[in-house]
């Protein structure tokens, strides 16, 4: 089950951010949204509906969670951007899974956000500069500061990490 949770596995903070790092990140960011459309854009509503894992969500509620979770993050960058380390704002994800446009609706809205949001996010990255990442704010749920060098690698791990709960549901499926 942990294999199927976490299919490449935990987030690893790494021990310095250096440049390679980060480039490695914002590049994983940056193709994203072609990655996951390729993915997702010929399947039926019937395999939309698929659960990746037992007690997991749809690969529909994967689509939309990723658009929820990194319209948050944009934001997130932005407020370190501009505010001395605020607090962040978390949400109830599992929550927002349940509701009826995350459950119901086509993908091709969180598609378009996710292809949006991530050309912004990704212009918004390349040109900050060292000190920029230095910024952080507080995540209430973990108790301590995040910098923005470790909140883009938490998110190129989170894209990475549910692209390869698509991909390894189609590869069980045999739907490649």
């Amino acid at each position: 089950m942990e294999e199927l949770k976490y299919p490449v596995g935990h987030y690893q903070k790494p021990k310095t951010f250096t440049k390679e790092v980060l480039t490695e990140a914002l590049s994983v960011i940056e193709q994203f949204p072609k990655k996951i459309k390729k993915e997702v854009e010929s399947l039926s509503d019937e395999q939309l509906d698929t659960p990746y894992r037992p007690d997991g969500w749809t690969i529909r509620q994967v689509v939309h969670h990723c658009a929820d979770s990194h319209m948050n993050a944009f934001i997130r960058i932005k407020l370190a951007l501009t505010e001395n380390t605020p607090t962040i704002k978390p949400y109830a994800e599992a929550l927002w899974a349940e509701l009826s446009d995350t459950k119901k609706l086509p993908i091709q809205s969180s598609l378009s956000i996710i292809e949006g949001v991530h050309f912004r996010w990704t212009t918004l990255l390349k040109n900050m500069n060292a000190s920029d990442f230095d910024r952080g704010f507080i995540h209430p749920e973990k108790g301590k500061e995040l910098s923005l060098h470790e909140s883009t690698g938490m998110y190129a791990w989170h894209c990475n990490h549910h692209l390869a709960h698509i991909t390894a549901l189609k590869k069980r499926k045999g739907w490649q």
